[in-house]
């Protein structure tokens, strides 16, 4: 596919020269489109699978819409890069995802056109009201439009933000991207509302007779009749339908509407721009469509570097396994001895690995859609009845449950297990979801353990620990990468002891307290650090909360200068809760902690190997601190 000639798409360089092509060009200018990304995708990688489904939306809005005047407000970047091609950067449409080039996701600070940045799912529609009332009371006039995944609306901020819009009647139009699937296919009431809406014929054909009519009735008597025919239609509508959602939110719904006719679709968007108030256009999509694996649907939602001819992924280096198939297998074979285990993941089965564990036991798995605080809530009422809830979720989207683990978990000391995947530095996906901050979020919940394990074996072993548990909650960290090794038959690894740190390497002069993956650039560290005649300890913090105190005291009495080593954020993180414990000690001991971990700042897209080098995470740039911290001592020494 590659090489293909782009004969229109060549010629567009923003979206006046998109203004200015014929309408009868735009379904070629969309195939254009589509052979783009799938080419470029197919090098970078990225979220191909949602922007294949909305080529034509995204060209009948750039059309319709006067950006940036007008306000077009993607919910995540999953939809946005046609949207990225049509706005001035097809010319870097290649750099996507890579260090130094454009974002995967929206960002305010990469182009005018990018209204409002986002790469988790639910904002649009609560940051698009708040755009219509500033309009408002500015004293403005321009459109505002929310395009919103039938995935996010699952998120109760969708419902809260449509709530808003609806009792505001602030003018806005809202476009539901109907594909029937997020990331898995969707669940729960919504999805199955909207696939009424879309296939019931019986309202189909009141909605098609009843608009003739009334274009009939309108030319003869005038505009109450209107009036009355449109009321009749609502009222038929609630008698065909199990229930007019948006309409009953205060919202005027319109469609479906095919998403892929995007003659039809400027059309449409013509019309509704022209009405007032808060309005929805309701799309129906196919994800992916023209990947050429149709039926590969979750794989393709975000895809490594594939042969775009046939959308098989390139090899990829051999190697022990990623953390993530690691704990899907492990926690799919705890399942076997613990019957009263139970699985939930929010939209993300695979992502997670808890698909393995679905294919096993789909009656103990569950997934609640892109809904986290209910997925953590859910789970707190699951280990009331005395089940072992497991919540799989990565550790960005954990944010979002924070409420919920302190006040539905923690409080009431339920024994809900937290697995949270892509911790710390997260790679090519960016700012938004790096797993920096879970760290710092978590040590300030009451009762909260707080594991990372250094390797495979670990990591069932505090799986095991964390099932024997009966109180309180219990977390597990660990990042988007390989494991070091191979993992060992998960029956073969016993629980590791509740608490307990490991020492890795003993030493005289420093001690290196190191957190999951951390370890083994400490190990390393401490080698290179010999080379200098400095002797350092390495310890395995596997327990970040609570602190093996044991272990610290002997530290305490044995080093004057502790440093600890995590791929978290430092403010508020590990490094800072020993440093405030250690303190607060009686008598006051003589030894010094420092923490080294991720400055306080954001990280952009890059491979997560030079992002942990951009943070001083890597052996050497550990090294030099630690050669620095020591002669920073030794010259306040007497």
């Amino acid at each position: 596919m590659a090489g293909l000639p782009m004969a229109l798409l060549d010629g567009i360089n923003g979206l006046e020269d998109l203004k200015r092509l014929p309408r009868e060009q735009l379904p070629e200018l969309c195939e254009e489109i589509r052979h783009r990304l799938v080419d470029v995708v197919s090098r970078t990688g990225g979220h191909i699978g949602a922007s294949l489904g909305v080529v034509e939306l995204a060209t009948a809005v750039a059309v319709v819409f006067d950006s940036p005047r007008d306000k077009v407000v993607w919910d995540v970047g999953h939809q946005a890069y046609t949207w990225k091609l049509l706005t001035g950067r097809n010319d870097r449409l290649d750099t996507l995802r890579q260090q130094g080039g454009i974002s995967g996701f929206l960002r305010r600070d990469e182009s005018p056109h990018d209204h409002f940045g986002a790469g988790h799912a639910g904002t649009a529609l609560s940051a698009a009201v708040g755009m219509a009332v500033a309009r408002d009371l500015k004293g403005e006039h321009h459109d505002v439009v929310a395009i919103v995944g039938d995935g996010a609306m699952t998120c109760g901020l969708s419902y809260e933000g449509m709530n808003n819009a609806g009792h505001s009647n602030r003018d806005l139009i809202i476009i539901l991207n109907d594909n029937g699937m997020s990331i898995a296919p969707n669940v729960g009431a919504m999805s199955r509302y909207l696939a009424n809406v879309a296939t019931n014929p019986l309202y189909n054909r009141v909605r098609d007779e009843l608009k003739h009519l009334t274009q009939r009735v309108d030319a003869m008597v005038g505009h109450g009749v209107q009036e009355f025919a449109r009321r009749a239609e609502e009222s038929l509508k609630n008698l065909v339908l199990p229930g007019v959602l948006f309409q009953e939110m205060g919202v005027r719904y319109f469609g479906p509407v095919d998403g892929h006719d995007v003659r039809g679709l400027v059309d449409a968007l013509e019309k509704i721009r022209q009405l007032k108030g808060p309005r929805l256009l309701h799309v129906l999509t196919q994800k992916g469509k023209g990947f050429p694996l149709p039926a590969d649907v979750e794989k393709f939602h975000s895809r490594a570097p594939y042969d775009p001819s046939t959308g098989e992924l390139k090899a990829a280096g051999g190697g022990p396994p990623q953390w993530t198939r690691v704990f899907g297998e492990a926690v799919t074979a705890l399942a076997a001895e613990h019957p009263e285990l139970v699985v939930i993941t929010a939209a993300m089965p695979t992502g997670t690995g808890t698909s393995i564990f679905q294919s096993r036991y789909p009656e103990r798995f569950f997934d609640v859609g892109i809904a986290e605080g209910h997925a953590t809530t859910f789970a707190a009422g699951l280990a009331t009845q005395g089940l072992r809830p497991v919540v799989a979720i990565y550790s960005t989207f954990l944010q979002r449950a924070y409420d919920n683990i302190i006040h539905d978990v923690a409080i009431q000391k339920l024994p809900v297990i937290f697995c949270l995947d892509r911790a710390g530095m997260v790679g090519d996906d960016g700012q938004t979801h790096m797993g920096l901050y879970d760290l710092a979020y978590l040590l300030a919940v009451p009762g909260m353990t707080i594991a990372a394990p250094r390797d495979a074996a670990e990591l069932i072993g505090l799986l095991r620990c964390a099932l024997a548990r009966t109180e309180g909650p219990f977390a597990i960290r660990y990042p988007r990468d390989k494991t070091p090794a191979d993992p060992p038959p998960v029956s073969s690894v016993p629980a590791v002891p509740y608490g307990t740190w490991e020492t890795l390497r003993r030493g005289r002069d420093v001690a290196l307290l190191a957190v999951g993956a951390m370890c083994a650039p400490a190990v390393e560290a401490a080698e290179a650090l010999k080379a200098d005649g400095l002797d350092a300890t390495v310890v395995n913090c596997r327990f970040v909360k609570p602190v093996d105190r044991k272990a610290l005291d002997a530290l305490l009495r044995e080093h004057h200068l502790l440093v600890t080593i995590e791929d978290g954020v430092v403010t508020n993180g590990f490094g800072a809760y020993l440093a405030a414990l250690v303190e607060g000690l009686t008598p006051a001991p003589s030894a010094r902690v420092v923490a080294h971990g991720a400055p306080d700042r954001t990280y952009e897209h890059a491979p997560r190997g030079k992002q942990l080098e951009a943070a001083g995470l890597t052996a050497g740039a550990i090294a030099a601190r630690v050669r620095a911290l020591v002669a920073a001592h030794a010259a306040l020494s007497p």
